[in-house]
């Protein structure tokens, strides 16, 4: 495979990584499957746009997106989500109720058009005879960091403590003075926050439309599926696997037969390892 085609397949792993990490943490952590997470990255993308529109610096509008996106989890949770979570079927009907009136607000904000984004670091970088776009390597670069980031986040902090107290045991975890229902908070913020982050990284590749995070939403499920609910690894390792066969396989075959291969490769993998490919530990 060429090496051009190597990066285009690392950089779009990148985008299914930072997607799938916000909504694995939601899953993980509160036993939800936010239906509306394609929705708040669409909400980071938009708020690029709206920077974009006003003649603000791209990076800055990157910067201020998944602080913008955690603050508006942050108010849905406190008023609407947390009513639900007694009943996972009805927090998820909520989520998706949600993520339409987002997408349908957006659509009559922008129409029915795709926007282009002009890239934050245009250019390209000649390593011999190959030429690697600056940006989509600033992705990959970012998503590493934010993988990382996450992981000590959750792995080695006093926060990261509450949030496993949290989910292994809510009514040992309230016994010993943690409130839960400010983790819960935190930790959906904290996952839509991630969403707007991808968001604003992916648009100047992809272009803003209201479907936009709806098109990654499908991915990003299977690869939680794929990878493991329960786990931190668990829905990174799945995402990986999605988004390199989901780029790979139109390098060898039809594009609309690879992304049924994908699919059907997928549901394989979920039907012989039900509990996740990957070792089951908690956060």
């Amino acid at each position: 495979m060429p090496i051009d085609a190597a990066f285009d397949i690392i950089s779009f792993t990148s985008f299914i990584v930072l997607v799938v990490l916000g909504l694995g943490v939601i899953a993980s952590m509160m036993g939800i499957f936010n239906l509306g997470h394609g929705d708040f990255v669409l909400l980071g993308a938009y708020t690029v746009f709206v920077f974009d529109e006003l003649g603000l610096p791209i990076w800055l509008g990157m910067t201020v997106a998944p602080f913008a996106v955690a603050l508006v989890g942050l108010v849905l949770e406190r008023t609407v989500i947390r009513r639900f979570y007694a009943a996972p079927i009805i927090a998820m009907l909520g989520t998706y109720a949600i993520g339409v009136v987002i997408r349908e607000t957006v659509r009559g904000l922008i129409g029915g058009l795709y926007h282009a984004i002009p890239e934050p670091l245009p250019g390209m970088i000649d390593i011999g005879d190959i030429s690697i776009s600056k940006w989509r390597l600033t992705v990959i670069l970012i998503t590493v960091l934010v993988v990382l980031v996450s992981y000590l986040l959750l792995r080695r902090t006093t926060l990261g403590l509450k949030i496993r107290a949290s989910l292994e045991n809510p009514a040992l975890a309230r016994s010993a003075a943690i409130s839960t229902g400010q983790i819960y908070a935190l930790t959906f913020a904290f996952g839509c926050g991630l969403a707007g982050l991808a968001g604003a990284l992916m648009v100047p590749a992809f272009s803003l439309s209201a479907d936009l995070g709806v098109r990654f939403l499908i991915q990003a499920f299977l690869a939680i599926m794929l990878g493991g609910v329960g786990t931190f690894e668990g829905p990174i390792g799945g995402a990986a696997l999605i988004g390199a066969t989901t780029a790979a396989f139109p390098w060898v075959m039809n594009p609309i037969l690879a992304d049924i291969m994908v699919f059907v490769l997928a549901i394989v993998a979920i039907r012989l390892r039900p509990t996740g490919l990957f070792t089951k530990r908690r956060l």
